[in-house]
Parts: structure tokens; sequence; C-alpha cells
């Protein structure tokens, strides 16, 4: 097979890539190793900065966005009992809005098919061949048969444990990555949110979370330690911690039955580069964030844009933005990095720390932080602007 763009996984990054190419009306195949099933039932991320709405506005896969999407004008920060809206329309201008990924994929999905791309699920033994060189090549297997893909440019769209990122030499990539000692318990339960924004909040017993999938369906989020289990945690003393970290007087926390639980841990991880001669990662398989400013989806939508569009200007005779795609991208991450790492260290309890003095200065440092962020115009601001989204 011959194609221009060879694109390595089929999850939101590879998807939205091949929208772009497709309406530049330049040739791509995606690869996917999981099954078309699995890649719609995946669970993940779920709220959508500024940027990552517009571009998905203008290729035309709105439709459900706009009729489900819940549009969010900003966050509320909540400790010592009181809960502190930042608004974002008021400070940036800027929205963000919940639309889970399982949605944006599913909608992306189905334009793909019915334009007829070529995507080829439960694709097995995929390697990248050749991309220092003149003639990258993809081999695979499927059916029982191993395949070719000879094209111009590889896209590792295959998250962190895909085949791309493992194919650069050693010598050309380094990693840099930080451990949390905080995971995330998160739920997923059949009842209206209780809170019309997301609300984060800092409590004695650890970080809670509010947001929301639809106008059913809620997303709670509880801070554990990472190697606990989530056998450990019945349904009761779930909503329980909730009730206790997320109450505030006059307001209702309702309860619901809830589908899903699992406990996730939190970390950092950035790749030295995303470029290897004509392979190209984006998104998780050449950065992690941890996900408490809502960076993961959003990330991997902006490495997308900005790869799509030096794709485009090479086929034009400008090689200079492919050149310089993965400083670029990879200038934009570490601001993203250091915004998810503020909001992390800022709202969880650092139970890690052995000394009770200790512990207790840090909470107070954080109580303090808080009010800062809260009452600060300037601050609340910055918030707003990188909660919205960097442009790209």
């Amino acid at each position: 097979m011959q194609t221009s763009v060879a694109i390595i996984g089929a999850g939101p990054a590879g998807l939205l890539l091949g929208h772009i190419l497709h309406q530049a009306g330049v040739p791509f195949v995606i690869l996917e190793r999981q099954s078309r099933e699995y890649v719609l039932g995946r669970i993940r991320a779920g709220v959508l900065e500024q940027g990552s709405v517009d571009i998905v506005t203008e290729l035309g896969l709105d439709t459900n966005l706009r009729a489900r999407g819940l549009e969010h004008g900003g966050i509320y920060l909540q400790y010592e009992g009181e809960r502190r809206h930042i608004d974002f329309r008021e400070l940036v201008g800027r929205t963000v809005t919940v639309y889970g990924q399982q949605a944006l994929v599913t909608d992306m999905l189905a334009e793909h098919e019915r334009l007829g791309s070529t995507i080829v699920f439960e694709a097995e033994e995929v390697a990248p061949h050749g991309f220092e060189g003149d003639d990258p090549v993809v081999v695979y297997r499927h059916d029982g048969a191993m395949h070719e893909l000879h094209c111009e440019f590889i896209v590792g769209a295959d998250g962190y444990h895909g085949v791309c990122r493992p194919s650069i030499p050693a010598a050309q990539l380094h990693v840099l990555e930080r451990g949390y000692p905080f995971g995330w318990l998160g739920i997923l339960a059949d009842v209206p949110p209780s809170t019309d924004d997301l609300i984060y909040a800092l409590h004695p017993d650890g970080f809670a979370m509010h947001s929301m999938r639809s106008l059913q369906v809620s997303r709670l989020y509880l801070q554990v330690d990472p190697d606990e289990s989530i056998d450990d945690w019945s349904d009761a003393r779930i909503w329980e911690a909730l009730q206790t970290r997320l109450g505030v007087t006059g307001w209702t926390l309702t309860e619901g039955a809830i589908t899903e639980k699992s406990i996730t841990p939190m970390r950092s991880f950035v790749t030295s580069t995303l470029a290897s001669g004509r392979l190209f990662l984006v998104g998780d398989a050449g950065h992690i964030v941890p996900p408490t400013g809502a960076k993961g989806l959003n990330s991997a939508i902006a490495d997308v844009a900005l790869l799509g569009r030096a794709i485009l200007e090479h086929r034009a005779g400008d090689d200079a933005p492919l050149a310089g795609y993965s400083d670029q991208a990879l200038a934009r991450q570490w601001k993203v990095q250091h915004f998810s790492q503020w909001m992390t260290e800022m709202l969880h309890v650092h139970r890690e720390v052995p000394d009770a003095s200790a512990r207790a200065f840090r909470y107070r440092s954080q109580i303090g932080q808080l009010e800062y962020v809260t009452e600060s115009v300037a601050a609340r601001q910055s918030l707003a602007e990188q909660y919205a989204g960097l442009p790209f």
C-alpha cells in the first residue's frame, strides 16, 4: 500500500489528524492495534479547552458537541469549607466544554466511516521503519497476512505504550518524568450533577473533585494513595468521603448508582523530542500530565493541530514549520506541564511528608496560596487563561 501519511493509533489524536488531512486532500491510512469496539469503549478525559472546541468546529465535527456538550464559564475552588468561583468569561472571555473523549471519538470515527477513510483495526506487530531516510514504511500483520504501508511521513498517535516512541534511536530521545504520591479514585454515577461548574476542593482528608459527563451522569474524584486497592472502597465509603470533602453549608451532593470506579496513579512524562526524521509523535506518545489541570486530551489536540498545519505547509513548499514542530509543541507542553503540576500540588494533601509539623505547614501554605489565587484578579486571570487553554 502507498499513502502520504501513515497514522499509528485511532484515538482522538489520530482520528483528528485524519480529518485535518482529509479536508486538505492529503491521503492517509490509520492503523490501530485494538478492535473498533475497544476504541469506542475507552473512557477517558472530558474537558475541552476553547481552542480544542474551535478546531473541532472548524472541521465540521461539532454537531453532537454543540447539542450535548456542557459549556462552562469557570470553575470553583473550595477550601476551608468555602467555595469561590473563578469566572473565565469575565477574566479572559473564554470557556471550556465538558464533552467526554469517548463521545468525541465516536463522532470522529462515524465521520471517517461516512467518508470511507482507511482505518485498519486489529493491526498486529506494527513496526515503523526507514523514517530516517526518504522511504518510510510501516509493517504490520492483519488477518494473518503481513502488509507494508509505504508513506512520506509516519505519525505516532499510539499512546504511552505504543511502538513509535521506542522505535526512535535511544541516542536521539531522552525521557524526563516525575511521579506523584497521589492517586485519583474516579467514579461515574447515574445521577444529575449537583453543581453548575466543576468543583476542585482541598480538604484535610484529601483532594476531591465534582465533574460531570452529561446532565444525567456525574464524574467525581477522590485523592487516595496510588497503591490503594479499589476493592477497599465500597460505594458507601466513596459517597461518605465525597460528602465530607465536598460539603459546604447550604449545598447538597446528590448520590446515585455508581456504574464505574477505578484508581489511577498520577505522573508527568515528557520526551526530549517529538520528531525523528520522518516520524513524529503526538499526544501521550510524547507526553503525559497529571489530570488535575484537564490537559491530556487538549495537549494531544494541540500537537495534532500544529503537526497538521506543518504537513500542509510542507506540501505547499515550506519545510520550516515541519522542522520546527517538535520545538514548538514541546515549548507549549512545558507550559502545560507547569500548570498541571501547580494545580496538583496546590490541591492535594501531601501525606508523604513524614513530619506532622511539616505536613501542617505545607497544608497551611496551600490555603494561603488558594486565598491569593481567589482574591487576586491577576492570579485568577492567570489560572483562567491557562485552564481555558493556551493558543496553538
